[in-house]
């Protein structure tokens, strides 16, 4: 715990001296971290190799363990997403709105740092490149706290990161890493009221929800994705399909992949035959409800609970239902407020599905793996936001931003 209280102490400390920082010199330090990631590649890819082969020994699965590779061309991507940032507007500073009241007094919005923003996230180590990154943009210091999974590919990556604020000027406290994987030391971590000004959750959906129930610390939360993709009655099946595969198949082990695909029952006997032959070539898993048992037999029937799950994996579930309203519905009902899509000609239909489906992205003919603060053009992103207060899908730099009145005035009291 007391390594914990200083690495928070020395968190704050950097967070006043990012917060007064000029943008050139926040660019500078992220140009420095991204030479220094490309200097370390060799060394971080070693110590991936590390948590690679002990999470095979674990026999984690496929999806799972690319979450986790490094490679040459992912790190090389680490150091173009810092580079990324350079190129993005700074948030800090930027005043928002400006009024005059009646006595003259002018008052304006502007945009300023939150502080020590912690992160507690799990396998995906260039998770902690973006974070650092982000943070260090948007005038932040962080605190990261991974998975035991990734702990060596972490440390690596922070190394470099720190050697890289090093030579810049700035303070290496910006960005700390908690080397102890423990759970007990991650709780502590949830309750540094004084030092951490934000908690954000990044992984699956038990590490969520140990985050929202142990922290004392305000929580950005990052959902789980049980997207859904509805094919209507007046859908294209080539681009339906083309989309279902891609949500599905691109990447099955992130959170803006497909779990489920509803399919209207006017066109259910004759799309679904299709759709299935398609994620099989893919080697997809297909389950669904009895309805979708009756046009493919082979189907594997799915239980109550999956329509809530997650499945990170090469498995769909699959419901017909009877019109757009169904669809929306049983959306609401067992969705995760990620991102879901609908697949139709009907504008009236998609107005409808924008409009009701609660949501942080909604989607007309297109797939859910846009959901991504890069395909956004927001740079990289520090996570999706399924909640609702402060911020609500994928969180850039203006998402890691608070805001405080300035006030002008000329002798006015009251």
């Amino acid at each position: 715990m007391e390594n914990l209280i200083l690495m928070g102490e020395n968190a704050k400390k950097a967070a006043y001296d990012l917060s007064i920082l000029s943008t050139k010199t926040k660019n500078n330090a992220l140009a420095l971290m991204a030479k220094e990631l490309l200097d370390s590649k060799e060394e971080i890819i070693r110590a991936n190799k590390i948590d690679m082969q002990e999470a095979k020994n674990k026999n984690v699965s496929e999806t799972l363990l690319d979450r986790l590779y490094l490679n040459d061309k992912r790190v090389e991507d680490m150091a173009t997403g810092l580079l990324e940032i350079v190129k993005l507007p700074d948030p800090v500073g930027e005043i928002i709105s400006m009024w005059k009241r009646p006595n003259n007094l002018q008052i304006g919005q502007k945009r300023v740092p939150i502080g020590v923003i912690g992160i507690i996230y799990e396998s995906r180590p260039n998770v902690t490149c973006d974070a650092a990154g982000l943070c260090l943009k948007s005038g932040n210091a962080t605190i990261l706290r991974g998975g035991s999974d990734a702990i060596n590919s972490n440390k690596a990556i922070v190394k470099a990161l720190r050697n890289g604020i090093e030579k810049s000027g700035l303070p290496k406290d910006a960005i700390q890493l908690v080397s102890d994987t423990d759970r007990e030391v991650a709780q502590k971590m949830m309750r540094l009221n004084e030092y951490i000004d934000v908690l954000i959750p990044r992984g699956g959906e038990n590490l969520i929800k140990s985050v929202v129930k142990n922290a004392t610390i305000p929580v950005i939360e990052t959902g789980t994705g049980n997207c859904h993709i509805y094919v209507d009655e007046s859908a294209d099946f080539n681009m339906a399909i083309d989309i279902v595969l891609n949500a599905k198949t691109q990447r099955p082990g992130v959170c803006n992949a497909a779990e489920k695909l509803l399919i209207h029952e006017n066109i259910s006997k004759e799309f679904l035959p299709k759709v299935v032959k398609a994620l099989r070539e893919k080697n997809v898993e297909i389950r669904g409800d009895e309805k979708s048992k009756e046009v493919v037999d082979d189907i594997i029937l799915a239980k109550d609970e999956e329509w809530d799950k997650e499945y990170l994996d090469y498995i769909i579930a699959v419901k017909i239902v009877e019109n757009v309203d169904e669809a929306i519905k049983h959306i609401n009902n067992h969705g995760t407020n990620h991102s879901e899509a609908i697949i139709t000609e009907s504008y009236k239909n998609s107005q409808k599905f924008l409009e009701r489906v609660d949501a942080a992205a909604v989607y007309v003919n297109a797939s859910t793996r846009f959901t991504d603060g890069s395909e956004f053009g927001f740079g990289a992103e520090i996570g999706i936001s399924t909640q609702k207060l402060h911020a609500r899908g994928p969180m850039g730099l203006k998402e890691l931003t608070s805001t405080k009145y300035i006030i002008y005035g000329n002798g006015q009291i009251r």
